[in-house]
């Protein structure tokens, strides 16, 4: 569109791309349109006439149908989608994680219960044991 109102190419442009009805050109078209039709009916008139033959030829044209065997050969040929994991192991993935909440519950409920004396006895025995790999490592 120019300053002044829309340009003669844009009115072809326009008429080849939405038809001879102007009724079905975007909103925000028709105004400017109608007043170019109604400066210059003549040529506006010869544009929509040869847009409306086209409109009619499109419109009489048979569609194409595919066959049966056409649409199998798509069909077979289309990409098999593959899912990601087996259908079972999603699942069971979440069994395994709730099975693992469970032991670190349970295994803290017990750190939590364990008596204070006999347990640091135990990390005692365990820290002077594991030191002693160490030694014996090194040496």
């Amino acid at each position: 569109m120019t300053r002044d109102g829309m340009t003669p190419e844009r009115f072809e442009t326009l008429a080849e791309a939405f038809g001879g009805n102007v009724d079905r050109w975007p909103t925000a078209e028709r105004t400017e349109a109608s007043r170019l039709i109604a400066a210059d009916p003549a040529w506006t008139g010869r544009v929509l006439a040869r847009a409306d033959e086209l409109d009619a030829m499109l419109a009489s044209a048979a569609l194409p149908v595919a066959s049966g065997a056409l649409v199998d050969r798509i069909v077979a040929g289309a990409p098999r989608a593959r899912p990601r994991w087996p259908a079972w192991l999603a699942p069971a993935g979440l069994g395994a994680g709730l099975a693992a909440a469970c032991a670190a519950g349970v295994m803290l409920g017990m750190q939590l219960a364990a008596p204070q004396g006999g347990g640091e006895a135990l990390m005692t025995a365990a820290d002077d044991e594991f030191s002693l790999y160490l030694d014996e490592g090194a040496g």
